[in-house]
């Protein structure tokens, strides 16, 4: 099976004037979810090379077993510094996708024209998608081939608005990630702030927050297994 990851480029948090961009766990055990498993993965975003680091989840009290090994990873580190434009991506080389969150998504990723293009003609051709915690954002934009939001009817998660509202930063994201997949037609499904928590709805997999991600991974291999992806 062959995965695409797809990270932010972006690394302002606002007017703030602190650094965002991904969040290292929802990078992190994903990737080792599909390492493992035996996946080949490609990582890709906006600009390519380097995604950056929301530096808060390099926190030693954000580190996770998956973190701490991603940090004595050579290999890995060399792929993540070398991420390739979306722009030159082709979907039909892939499964499917999978997007960690961090805030940078809301800036970029939920507007970006490649990602947009990528996820409906991923959504065309019967890919799996999946997404976690600020990552659903990504389907702000996304239409299905009748013209309606691609997640409308459908059953999504992603960072709730106590959640945001914990981190002290509703009034800084351009929108707020449970208010966009409710406007968008969606059923919202959420479980208590900072619990794990997966929903998959056909061939989209969604997950709340970064305690989700292993979840998801794990939803997206069973998913590809139940196709017959190897």
């Amino acid at each position: 099976m062959k995965v695409l990851m797809v990270l932010t480029s972006h690394d302002k948090l606002g007017n703030t004037g602190n650094k965002t961009g991904f969040w290292l766990e929802e990078f992190a055990t994903p990737y080792y979810v599909f390492k493992d498993a035996g996946a080949a993965l490609i990582l890709a975003s906006p600009q390519g090379g380097h995604p950056p680091l929301d530096p808060k989840s390099n926190d030693a009290d954000s580190q996770t077993d998956a973190t701490i090994r991603f940090g004595s990873d050579d290999n890995a580190q060399h792929q993540l510094a070398t991420t390739h434009k979306l722009s030159e991506i082709d979907i039909n080389d892939f499964d499917g996708i999978f997007y960690p969150g961090g805030h940078g998504p809301l800036w970029d990723l939920a507007e970006d024209k490649n990602s947009i293009a990528l996820i409906e003609a991923a959504y065309e051709a019967e890919k799996v998608i999946s997404a976690v915690c600020h990552a659903p954002a990504v389907f702000k934009n996304t239409k299905s081939a009748s013209g309606e939001p691609l997640i409308k009817g459908k059953t999504v998660t992603g960072f709730s608005n106590t959640e945001e509202e914990a981190v002290q930063l509703t009034n800084i994201v351009p929108f707020l990630v449970e208010d966009m997949i409710t406007e968008n037609g969606a059923h919202y499904s959420k479980d208590e702030d900072w619990h794990p928590h997966c929903v998959v709805d056909g061939l989209l997999i969604t997950g709340q927050n970064p305690a989700s991600s292993e979840a998801v991974a794990q939803a997206v291999l069973k998913k590809l297994s139940s196709i017959n992806i190897q």
